[in-house]
């Protein structure tokens, strides 16, 4: 789509999602502008008039500590006298070719519904975890040592990428995304957000209603870890609660003095490989994982074909197989890939056939998928 289309396609989110405020308007249109630039914003048109739009954002996500390209699809839109008439699945077709074409060899979303990203090779692979804690709970952490921290804004959009690239490959994160620096600089711009940035951390907060909100807090350190989640804390004196995004075994659930209860959300993401080679290239592994398997992967887009996978060193390749090994619809290999165990995939029926590669499998895509954002 063009920007002569944008009205058009706010017209179809106010009526999917409800109308934006016009402050947000604006922000959004300074944000879609790229994808557009880059052929990432589709349309689906009846005659001259839009029923259906799709986006795909540009990411960095991190597996097994290793990043790759990500496309995040979102703002999915059908017209409501559009429904039921099959335009969802023509747009994500449609999304699911432009982002192989593009070169990104997998794919994620939030989805409003699971179904019809299920019928398009999308399988349930990991959350976005929000915690509430008691901010006075997070006041009591200290950091042992001194740790300089400043103010952030804009002009710090690259050195906070690299400050995730380091995080997230020491953790060896499977899950983590980051937007683009175009897009980081826009989001630090927001007056609303409290933004603090360390040597090898950074945490993004803001007050919502009485409660602190913690949209994202990555540290490399121990000290780091402690010095800004103290510094949210701090605010205990007036929000009685903290309701942050964080992995499922995030440092400070295990810094705090009293652990005994914890109210736990999720928001589920969905994940689709679009390219088996080169999605099994770019991704990291465990290094001790030296092992090799056969898996046939059935795909309703890219049809059915064999691969031999071999793994050694923390890296992984797939070359075509004329054998059939383990089969596995898309939907399977993806959860596979995002480290759901293959006697859950077995028994829901994403993967059949030959059992003896199941534990080189389980080892080598073993992992704890979350995301910090939402998108």
């Amino acid at each position: 789509m063009t920007p002569e289309d944008l009205d058009d396609v706010l017209d179809l989110r106010k009526r999917a999602f409800g109308p934006l405020s016009s402050s947000d308007n604006d922000t959004w249109r300074r944000a879609v502008l790229p994808s557009l630039g880059e052929g990432r914003y589709l349309g689906a048109f009846d005659g001259s008039r839009l029923a259906a739009a799709a986006r795909l954002r540009r990411f960095t996500q991190w597996w097994h500590g290793r990043p790759q390209p990500m496309a995040g699809v979102a703002g999915v839109t059908v017209g409501p006298e559009d429904r039921g008439r099959g335009v969802g699945t023509r747009i994500m077709r449609a999304v699911v070719e432009r982002a192989t074409a593009l070169g990104d060899a997998v794919s994620a979303l939030y989805p409003a519904t699971t179904p019809i990203y299920r019928s398009l090779g999308y399988e349930h692979a990991g959350a976005q975890y929000n915690v509430t804690l008691p901010a006075e709970s997070l006041r009591g952490i200290r950091p042992s040592g001194p740790v300089k921290i400043r103010r952030m804004g804009p002009g710090d959009a690259a050195e906070l990428i690299s400050v995730l690239h380091r995080v997230h490959a020491a953790a060896r994160s499977s899950g983590p995304v980051s937007w683009d620096e175009d897009t980081w600089s826009l989001w630090l711009e927001n007056k609303d957000d409290f933004l603090y940035l360390a040597e090898d951390g950074f945490v993004v907060y803001r007050w919502r209603g009485g409660d602190m909100r913690v949209e994202s807090l990555v540290a490399a350190s121990p000290d780091t870890t402690k010095a800004l989640w103290s510094l949210v804390g701090s605010a205990s004196s007036i929000a009685r609660n903290v309701v942050a995004s964080v992995a499922p075994d995030d440092p400070v659930l295990w810094l705090l003095r009293e652990r005994s209860h914890e109210e736990v959300t999720q928001a589920r993401w969905m994940f689709r490989v679009l390219d088996v080679a080169a999605a099994v290239e770019r991704r990291g592994y465990p290094a001790h994982a030296a092992c090799d398997a056969l898996v046939t992967v059935e795909d309703p887009l890219a049809g059915r074909r064999s691969w031999r996978l071999e793994f050694a060193g923390g890296s992984g390749a797939a070359t075509p197989a004329e054998e059939a090994g383990v089969v596995l619809s898309v939907n399977g290999f993806s959860a596979l890939y995002a480290g759901i165990p293959t006697g859950t995939l077995r028994m829901c029926g994403l993967m059949s056939g030959d059992e003896r590669y199941d534990e080189a499998l389980d080892m080598a895509f073993a992992a704890k998928p979350y995301m910090l954002d939402d998108f």
